[in-house]
């Protein structure tokens, strides 16, 4: 069994953590948790006695020190996540870390902000004739983004788009969309902090979504989602998968 779990803590309500990651979380000796981003709650399935460590004051190098010293130890350590570890969660630069190490360790998945913002919104992020794909991505900031994968690029394939970490730059991403030749038109739904108690839901179109964005003060923590399917339903686009003139092996 591993000593260092890597757990998806969920988009913020501390109910979203799974099952396994609860447990895990109940059982280890040493909690690291992204303090910044995590909600503190989610602590409450934390065993009294553990030792907590906010990491958003931390760099790699302390982290690593505090899991390498736990694991000399004999202790069980959980490395609590914001929402789903593979998505924008730097985790791989930590596993590398332990690999140089020797320390085994095993990752934990977590439910995503986006599918707590589909939640939030009452919507399917695929419907046939409408979208079957999702693309996740972001706009270049600090951390640079690949040229070939520019948020103009990406919108011109007509897909559901969910952009992260981009609130701020809100009128950087509808150029970029306009250029992708997304129409002023097309739907579009910021979600604050989803699953929060503080979660804020606005819908609006490409046209409006700059003003309707600085009116509501949003500048972080935001996911922005793009596309037709947030008017599919609306207009009575439904998949055949329910249709009671086609032939399914699964409903």
């Amino acid at each position: 069994m591993p000593q260092v779990y890597f757990i998806g803590a969920g988009p913020g309500d501390p109910d979203l953590i799974t099952v396994k990651g609860m447990k895990v979380l109940g059982q280890a000796q040493v909690v690291i948790y992204a303090d910044s981003l995590v909600n503190p709650e989610v602590l409450k399935f934390a065993r009294p006695d553990a030792e907590i460590h906010k990491s958003a004051a931390m760099n790699l190098e302390e982290t690593t020190a505090v899991i390498e010293k736990a694991v000399a130890e004999g202790k069980l350590v959980a490395r609590l996540q914001t929402g789903e570890p593979s998505l924008y969660g730097a985790i791989g630069e930590q596993m590398a870390e332990l690999d140089k190490r020797g320390i085994e360790y095993a990752v934990i998945p977590g439910v995503s902000s986006l599918f707590a913002s589909a939640a939030a919104l009452k919507t399917e992020l695929t419907i046939p004739e409408v979208s079957q794909t999702v693309v996740i991505t972001r706009l270049a900031g600090r951390t640079p983004v690949p040229e070939n994968e520019a948020l103009h690029r990406l919108a011109a394939n007509g897909g559901t788009l969910a952009v992260f970490l981009s609130s701020g730059m809100v009128s950087a991403v509808v150029a970029e969309l306009l250029k992708g030749g997304r129409t002023a038109e097309t739907p579009v739904a910021v979600v604050y902090r989803a699953s929060w108690p503080e979660e804020k839901v606005i819908r609006t179109t490409i046209a409006n979504l700059a003003s309707d964005v600085s009116k509501a003060g949003i500048s972080r923590q935001a996911l922005i989602i793009v596309g037709d399917v947030l008017a599919a339903k609306d207009k009575g686009l439904v998949s055949k998968l329910y249709d009671k003139g086609f032939s399914h092996g699964y409903r």
